[in-house]
């Protein structure tokens, strides 16, 4: 019987199909409101998966408004007490379950401080929707698996759909609308491959850059998760530096190697260290050296790596069988955790 991430997973063109349709009126009104007063910067709040997907839309902020976004830790407010000045600014807060009582008091530090506060959340009851002047629904419906892995999807949907909206960019609206077609064809793909190769693994590099920095976080976080295995992300440009003397015979690498501008220095980093003969694992839609990982053909820059993720979470439940874990029941985690 397949896990529920895995079940999980295959519904997210679904449910991405009916969240580009469901809603409109509220993302036409957070896009006219950011329309008509433009933020000065940006900041997010999140923990785990939706860290990552803050880390997306941070990225989308500034390629296509031209906004700076800082991550703001929950710990300013809920420990230190900061005074913040945020007048302006807007504050994104994303979380699957909306119940962390730190992002809340974070969110609601924030719009008392001046700021626009939004939180995309899968519960749109949730104490944290309840702390927003405006609230986008993931759409994802019940998630069962501790891993995310739809409504992390979804997330990254719902922030590229509202910057489309916002910016009104013709070619990323048109993009998305053939976004779930695309997500299917990711999941008819084979990584089998890699899975031989991290089975026996102890720890490994994940690398992106750019846009495929958050999804190679996330990819780090699930490998973590459900198959017990040390995975860290990295941007490609900074494993140049110190993190390349870690890398030796047996240790192996994934990377994502996009089809954008950023992501071309993935393709690059990875050439050289498959000259130097160290085992990587190339997640890509051209064909490459080393093992190669499928994605579709692209679609947009912007949202590629949606399609990356979606092509990752079946390999990553197919790895954790094949180490002996159970993919839905991580050791020692929840679904909702509750941090202050």
């Amino acid at each position: 019987m397949p896990s529920l991430m895995l079940e999980e997973a295959r519904e997210a063109p679904a449910r991405v199909a009916a969240l580009l349709v469901a809603d409109g009126d509220r993302f036409e009104a957070l896009a006219a409101r950011l329309g008509a007063a433009p933020p000065p910067f940006a900041l997010t709040i999140a923990r785990g998966s939706s860290d990552h997907a803050a880390s997306y839309a941070a990225t989308l902020l500034a390629l296509q408004a031209g906004i700076v976004t800082a991550s703001l830790p929950p710990s300013t407010i809920t420990r230190y007490h900061a005074q913040l000045r945020l007048e302006g600014a807007l504050a994104l807060a994303i979380s699957q379950s909306g119940a962390g009582p730190d992002l809340v008091m974070t969110l609601e530090a924030a719009a008392a401080a001046g700021a626009l506060s939004v939180a995309i959340v899968n519960d749109v009851a949730a104490p944290l929707a309840r702390a927003a002047a405006f609230v986008l629904d993931q759409g994802a419906g019940p998630e069962r698996s501790v891993a995310a892995t739809k409504s992390f999807i979804a997330s990254l949907v719902v922030a590229a759909r509202l910057i489309a909206m916002w910016r009104r960019d013709p070619d990323l609206l048109s993009a998305l609308e053939r976004l779930p077609e695309r997500l299917d064809a990711a999941l008819a793909l084979d990584w089998s491959a890699g899975v031989g190769v991290l089975a026996p693994a102890a720890s490994l590099y994940v690398v992106g850059r750019g846009l495929g920095l958050g999804i190679a976080a996330e990819s780090a976080l699930k490998l973590k998760e459900t198959s017990a295995l040390h995975a860290e992300a990295l941007s490609a440009a900074e494993l140049r530096h110190g993190p390349r003397a870690v890398i030796e015979p047996g240790f192996p690498l994934l990377l994502y190697a996009l089809d954008d501008a950023a992501s071309a220095d993935t393709a690059a980093l990875a050439e050289s260290l498959i000259a130097a003969g160290q085992t990587c694992l190339i997640a890509s839609a051209r064909g490459t050296g080393g093992i190669r990982l499928p994605l579709p053909p692209p679609l947009h820059p912007l949202l590629d790596p949606i399609v990356a993720i979606q092509a990752f979470y079946p390999f990553a439940a197919a790895l954790a069988e094949a180490r002996g874990h159970d993919p839905d029941r991580p050791r020692g985690l929840h679904k909702v955790t509750r941090t202050l």
